[in-house]
C-alpha cells in the first residue's frame, strides 16, 4: 500500500513537471516574434544555450553520450525541426507554426508504415485523413507567398520531429540515446544557424539578447531537462496529451502580448488537428 501511494505521488509529480514543461515550451512564439534577428540566428543561439544546459545535466547525472545511428538520426530530425519551426514563426502566424509542427504523430504513422512495415489500423488511417484535411484549411486563410511558405515549413518541421520520435523509439528505452539525440540536435542547429544567420542580421539590441537568453534557458534548456525527469514516471500517453498544452497556449500568449491571431480557417484547422491527434493518443494508450 505504501509503495502504491509512493508510486502515485511520483506519477503526480511527474505529470505536474510535464505541465510546467509544456507551459515553458509554449512561450517560443512570443520571443521569436519580438527578436528582429534572422530566424536562423535565433535558432542557433537558442540551441547553443540550451545545448550547454543539456550537456551540464548529462554530466551531473552521469548520462553517457552515445553516438549511434538512432541518436544521430534523432538529432538530425530534431535539429532541422527546431530550425524550420523558428523560420516558420517569422513567415506565418505563431499559431500556424506550432499546430502544423504538432502534426508529427501523423507522420510517425506514415514513416513507420513506409520504412518499418508497421501495419496501419483503420483508426490510424482515419486520423491521418482527418489531420490532412485540417492542414488544408491552413492554406485557405492568407494566400501571401510568405504565409504559404511558413505553413509549408511548419509541416516540414512536423515531419522532421516525427523522424526524431521514430528514431528514439527504434533505439529502445535508453536515456543516453534520447538525451544524446537532443544534444546532437542542439549542435546541428547551432552549426546551421550561426553561419546562415549572422550575415542576415543587421544588429542586436540589448533586449533582444535578453529575449534569446530566455528562449535558450527557459523555453528550451530547462524544459528539456524537466521532460527527461518527468518521462521516467509520467506514462507516455499522459506526456503526449499534456504536451498538447503547447499548441494550445502558444497562440494565446502571442495574441495577448503581440496581438497576432490566426485566421478563421486556420483556427478551425487547428481545432481539427489537435482533437484528432488527442483522440488518436487516447485510442493508442
Amino acid at each position: 500500500m505504501i509503495d502504491t501511494q509512493t508510486d502515485l505521488k511520483r506519477k503526480h509529480k511527474a505529470m505536474l513537471l510535464m505541465v510546467l514543461t509544456a507551459a515553458m515550451w509554449s512561450i517560443a512564439g512570443i520571443f521569436i516574434k519580438l527578436i528582429s534577428w534572422s530566424p536562423f540566428l535565433i535558432a542557433g543561439v537558442r540551441s547553443g544555450i540550451s545545448g550547454s544546459i543539456m550537456a551540464m545535466y548529462m554530466a551531473a547525472t552521469h548520462t553517457k553520450f552515445k553516438l549511434n545511428r538512432y541518436s544521430l538520426l534523432a538529432g538530425i530530425g530534431l535539429g532541422f525541426s527546431a530550425t524550420l519551426f523558428t523560420v516558420a514563426n517569422k513567415l506565418t502566424t505563431a499559431a500556424n507554426a506550432i499546430v502544423l509542427q504538432y502534426t508529427a504523430p501523423i507522420f510517425i504513422l506514415i514513416i513507420s508504415a513506409l520504412f518499418f512495415k508497421q501495419k496501419m489500423q483503420k483508426r490510424d488511417v482515419l486520423v491521418v485523413c482527418i489531420t490532412m484535411a485540417g492542414m488544408v484549411l491552413f492554406f485557405l486563410d492568407q494566400l501571401s507567398p510568405g504565409n504559404m511558405l511558413g505553413n509549408v515549413l511548419g509541416i516540414l518541421a512536423g515531419i522532421f520531429l516525427a523522424q526524431m520520435f521514430v528514431m528514439v523509439g527504434q533505439g529502445g528505452d535508453d536515456d543516453s540515446t534520447r538525451m544524446s539525440g537532443i544534444l546532437i540536435a542542439h549542435a546541428i542547429t547551432l552549426l546551421i544557424g550561426l553561419p546562415l544567420g549572422i550575415p542576415m542580421t543587421a544588429h542586436a539590441c540589448g533586449m533582444e539578447i535578453v529575449y534569446v537568453i530566455i528562449l535558450g534557458v527557459f523555453q528550451l534548456g530547462i524544459p528539456y531537462v524537466l521532460y527527461g525527469i518527468a518521462s521516467r514516471d509520467c506514462p507516455p500517453l499522459a506526456c503526449s496529451l499534456i504536451g498538447m498544452l503547447e499548441p494550445l497556449l502558444n497562440p494565446v500568449w502571442v495574441a495577448i502580448f503581440i496581438g497576432e491571431t490566426p485566421g478563421p480557417f486556420a483556427l478551425v484547422g487547428a481545432v481539427i488537428i489537435i482533437a484528432a491527434v488527442s483522440w488518436w493518443c487516447v485510442k493508442n494508450r
